[in-house]
């Protein structure tokens, strides 16, 4: 692998302006292809095998038009002087409700006067808008229309307020936020590297690739039809590796030319080093990433692929395109202090050769840690530990519109709801009761409905509507709860025992977004285990080969899952309990937000094995080189321990702007990340791993024989490239003394 990668290296130095022009002729492509392309499909809301999108899937089947798992939006009028039912405000109320029913995309929309949805005092009613389509696919131009009607009705003496799914926009990734990473890799980058043309170039490879990855998403969308949110992790993920991968290769290119190697060499030994380590790197994120496709559910799916792909379009930047730019860039790419000291001190083998008083601050950390390496491993899993505690309490669920900022009109919508209905009227439950073709669907609902009556946490039952066969009965069951309480999740549970089914004769299926959420929570938590199994299980098998050991992976693997541990229970301390939650922006705790937990497995997978990988290879690459392993502990802190700091600020700061979110979401995505790749970083590749090395001491390389026979040889260290340098020499020298010898018969 090293010598490959060193060719390409030293091919892509050389023939900079060719590959240079091939990747902005590639951007340019991808850019004209993406502008001519149909713009992405809605993102696939479906959820295959779950119950509640078979009630969807039925209801869409016996109700024929009905809209089944259409948006919703729920308008809520509130009065603080009279009732709304005063005929001024009725006026106002009748006169909205028909202009929410000319509204594009609508199917119907319910008259609260008729249907009974108001308060038992008189003070406040809401109407039920529902859309012919999915949230997912509701025009932002039907949705503007919504708002102005409301804000239309408003007056001094009336209160009106709308939420639902038809309200809340889809999840977009902020650009104030991608900036403000931005803005601070920028700082980091000049910082570590001294040199501005330096800092930008990773920066200046990273956006590259990304933007050529987020065009090919787009004119990939239409064929493959990926949502239109899908290009948010891509371009999250792709900025953050390819800022990453760019850094490893531009610092080790800097290391080889210290050590008085010529540029184009130095190029071909960065790519083949340090570029090993970022394609297997890269392996392992792209594992992660395709690896989302076992929770099956579709938008996830293709979020994780389409992230892949950009990952891996950030490896084939880092390994031909960055050498290119280094050769273009000239000395340019190196501090004054640098080319200065490199002029007099030509000849010099390592910084590591330097005094003591001299050794960077990464080295004499290090040192900390191998002098006692039992009490720091003990204390780093205590801290850890501590930290994980939390996780034992964890409750999943998809946030709504409780979660929203209290400035919003759809938490004002839900908290009117709530004071005055109950909180159970934000998220009602469908039961469908399908009695079969030999079937009475309405005998099926008056059992059903005096059955649920008297279970626990119901509010209400609605009146039943039936189907034109009579075989299919609809009920609306109000829970006493809220919509992502436990005491609701228990109540779709207990509607969806066979007991009710018997006493029936039917087949009940429990549906609406409480439920659905429900269920995707449940597949979420059910997929969590399988894919950890999954994504540790395949990344063991490849740093097994990597790193050429199996207790070294073992390391990296439960390192990882004490970082996952600790960073949930973080998450868990701030938004479940409301530990310094006024310091997060949270104003209202409750369950974690579902798809946290294997979103940040993920993500927080991919980028502490990127760190494990470019640490540790540099300390196999001493020790296979002759260093003894306390040696090679200090000589990876000295080449990589900068870079691999500077990699984690910037990453914790791209992930910690995204906390300024007023999605609930994104704010919690945003913490957890940022948390679990400080601990993961600083705890434990910078701690741990040099303490449980220490201990280790030569039995952390070895592979026994039998599997040693089956591993394949990948010299990530470039082992190889150090035997090619020792043959040329020899090699140069038998050519100088062959040449006078040519020289004397020539002339005799």
């Amino acid at each position: 692998m090293a010598t490959f990668l060193f060719t390409i290296g030293r091919f892509s130095f050389r023939r900079r302006w060719f590959v240079a022009v091939f990747w902005v002729g590639l951007l340019v492509l991808a850019g004209l292809l993406a502008a001519q392309a149909p713009a992405a499909p809605p993102n696939d809301d479906s959820m295959p095998g779950t119950e509640a999108q078979q009630a969807y899937d039925l209801l869409d089947e016996r109700f024929p038009g009905s809209a089944a798992d259409g948006a919703t939006a729920r308008v809520v009028f509130h009065t603080e002087h009279g009732k709304v039912t005063d005929a001024a405000v009725k006026e106002t109320v009748t006169r909205t409700v028909g202009e929410l029913g000319t509204g594009s995309q609508v199917a119907r929309v319910t008259d609260p006067y008729a249907t009974g949805t108001v308060s038992a005092d008189g003070t406040t009613a809401y109407t039920q808008v529902t859309y012919e389509v999915p949230a997912n696919e509701v025009k932002d131009s039907a949705r503007s229309a919504l708002l102005d009607t409301v804000d239309d009705a408003r007056s001094d003496g009336l209160t009106v307020e709308a939420g639902g799914n038809a309200v809340s926009e889809s999840m977009q990734a902020g650009h104030s936020s991608e900036a403000i990473g931005l803005a601070v890799a920028a700082l980091v980058l000049v910082v570590t590297f001294g040199s501005l043309v330096t800092a930008g170039l990773p920066l200046l490879t990273a956006l590259l690739g990304v933007a050529i990855g987020v065009c090919a998403i787009r004119v990939l969308s239409e064929p493959l039809g990926l949502g239109s949110t899908t290009s948010v992790l891509a371009s999250m993920l792709g900025l953050a590796v390819g800022i990453d991968y760019a850094l490893f290769v531009v610092s080790r290119y800097r290391s080889e030319l210290a050590r008085g190697r010529e540029r184009a060499d130095a190029a071909g030994h960065a790519v083949g080093t340090a570029g090993s380590a970022v394609v297997f790197a890269g392996l392992t994120v792209m594992i992660a990433l395709a690896g989302l496709s076992v929770v099956g559910i579709p938008m996830l799916t293709q979020m994780g692929l389409a992230a892949a792909g950009t990952v891996l379009l950030a490896v084939l930047v880092a390994v031909t395109l960055v050498p290119a730019l280094l050769a273009v860039a000239g000395r340019r790419i190196e501090p004054a202090a640098d080319r200065a000291s490199r002029r007099t001190n030509r000849g010099t083998t390592d910084r590591g050769e330097e005094s003591r008083e001299r050794e960077p601050a990464g080295v004499r950390w290090a040192g900390f840690v191998m002098r006692r390496p039992r009490r720091v491993l003990l204390a780093g899993v205590v801290v850890l530990g501590v930290l994980a505690i939390p996780v034992g309490s964890l409750e999943l669920a998809l946030g709504g519109d409780e979660s929203k900022p209290a400035s919003t009109t759809q938490r004002r919508a839900y908290d009117l709801v709530a004071e005055g209905f109950g909180p159970g009227y934000n998220g009602p439950l469908t039961v469908v009761l399908d009695a079969g073709r030999n079937g009475d669907a309405k005998v099926s609902a008056e059992t059903a409905g005096g059955r649920i009556r008297g279970m626990d946490d119901v509010a209400s039952v609605g009146q039943p509507r039936f189907d034109e066969a009579g075989t299919t009965a609809v009920l609306t069951v109000v829970p006493d709860s809220t919509p992502s309480g436990t005491e609701t999740t228990a109540l779709v549970d207990a509607l969806r025992e066979s007991a009710l089914e018997q006493a029936t004769d039917a087949k009940v299926l429990v549906t609406g977004v409480t439920a659905m959420n429900a269920d995707v929570s449940q597949k979420l938590s059910d997929a969590l285990v399988p894919y950890l199994v999954l994504v540790v299980g395949l990344a063991f098998l490849l740093l097994i080969a990597v790193f050429r050991s199996v207790l070294v992976p073992l390391k990296a693997a439960l390192g990882f899952l004490l970082t996952i541990l600790a960073g949930l229970g973080v998450v868990v301390a701030v938004f479940q309990w409301g530990r310094l939650a006024p310091l997060a922006g949270v104003e209202v705790p409750g369950p974690v937000v579902s798809m946290m937990p294997i979103f940040m497995v993920g993500v927080v997978f991919g980028l502490a094995m990127d760190y494990e990988v470019f640490l540790v290879t540099r300390m196999r690459e001493s020790y296979v080189h002759g260093r003894s392993p306390r040696e090679a502990i200090a000589d990876g802190f000295r080449h990589n321990a900068r870079v691999v700091t500077a990699a984690a600020v910037i990453m914790i700061s791209v992930f910690a702007a995204f906390t300024g979110s007023d999605e609930q979401m994104v704010k919690t995505i945003g913490l957890g990340l940022a948390v679990a790749v400080l601990l993961d970083a600083f705890v434990v590749r910078m701690t741990l791993v040099p303490a449980v090395l220490a201990l280790l001491g030569d039995r952390a390389w070895r592979l026994p024989r039998w599997l040693d026979r089956l591993v394949p040889d990948v010299d990530v260290e470039g082992e190889k490239l150090v035997a090619r340098d020792r043959r040329e020499p020899v090699a140069a020298a038998a050519s100088s003394a062959v040449e006078p010898a040519r020289t004397d018969r020539a002339g005799s």
